[in-house]
């Protein structure tokens, strides 16, 4: 797939958060690369055979204190190449778009898993 393609799939992710959690979006960058480094894969203890989709890096919302400010942003990476990996269809690389993008946002938020699909249907 073509990478307008695949960065076009994310915003589309994005836009389809529930507005709850679109409007409490600041200080963020959503950025589409390639594939994670082989040292990020070592650092996250997952080289030689794990995969890495998405990764969050910056300061989760609620672990903010009162100080928090004149920070960069923080930065989600949707990884290209492990995601359509995984998918044989169009289809399916756009649901694991949305997947990674939503767990991604639910770490930005502090969220485990169980809870931000939980908030994500209601």
């Amino acid at each position: 797939m073509r990478r307008w393609h695949f960065d076009k799939l994310v915003t589309e992710a994005l836009d389809e958060l529930p507005r709850r959690f679109r409007r409490r979006l600041r200080n963020i960058a959503v950025v589409v690369e390639s594939e994670p480094s082989q040292e990020l894969l070592e650092d996250m203890g997952l080289w030689p055979h794990g995969t890495l989709l998405g990764l969050y890096q910056g300061v989760p919302l609620p672990q903010r204190g009162f100080n928090y400010g004149n920070v960069l942003p923080d930065r989600i990476i949707i990884f290209q190449k492990p995601i359509e990996a995984m998918c044989r269809t169009r289809e399916e690389i756009k649901e694991a778009v949305k997947d990674t993008v939503k767990h991604e946002i639910g770490h930005y938020f502090g969220l485990d898993d169980e809870r931000l699909e939980e908030l994500m249907e209601g």
